[in-house]
């Protein structure tokens, strides 16, 4: 095998180890496993037919792919739903209330709560707390500097505990 061959089957085998780190954050981003999935396949495919930058961790440039591809999508989204303003289309989803696990109503909590949090503070409460990267780390993978990373990771933790503790309101 020549050089070339062996760099590409390293990146694709260190890739495929990152798949369920990127996954996760595909899911921390989007809130749904099907779009998160579909993140996923497109971060995937949008790294394996470009030319990786010199000098980038892998990890690092597979995190700003996805984080990239979702503000894309997201704008995208943001753009059909203002052209279609019908009203049964802006309604949003029925949860269902008869779920068995309490975790799986919990979990869907934290992640309306997550969702609510503008963009640049849940990508960064999602690479530190779910992914567990470090807040240098956090800088160099948004481009951002460090002091940005804990101030925007502070007020989203704040957020986020203001309104998980919140009263439950009921709606019928």
């Amino acid at each position: 095998m020549n050089k070339k061959s062996n760099e590409n089957m390293t990146m694709r085998d260190e890739l495929t180890s990152l798949l369920p780190s990127i996954r996760r954050f595909a899911f921390s981003l989007t809130g749904s496993m099907a779009d998160a999935d579909d993140l996923l396949q497109n971060t995937v495919e949008r790294i394996l037919s470009r030319q990786m930058p010199a000098d980038v961790e892998l990890a690092k440039w597979a995190f700003r792919v996805c984080r990239n591809l979702w503000i894309d999508e997201y704008r995208a989204r943001k753009v059909r739903m203002e052209a279609a303003e019908q009203p049964e289309l802006a309604e949003g989803q029925v949860v269902d209330g008869e779920r068995a696990v309490t975790g799986e109503m919990e979990l869907e909590r934290v992640n309306r709560a997550m969702n609510r949090l503008p963009d640049e503070q849940r990508s960064i409460l999602s690479l530190v707390a779910l992914q567990g990267l470090s807040y240098k780390d956090v800088a160099a993978t948004l481009e951002i500097p460090i002091g940005t990373v804990m101030s925007r990771l502070a007020r989203a933790r704040a957020a986020l505990c203001e309104t998980l503790n919140a009263p439950a309101t009921r709606t019928t």
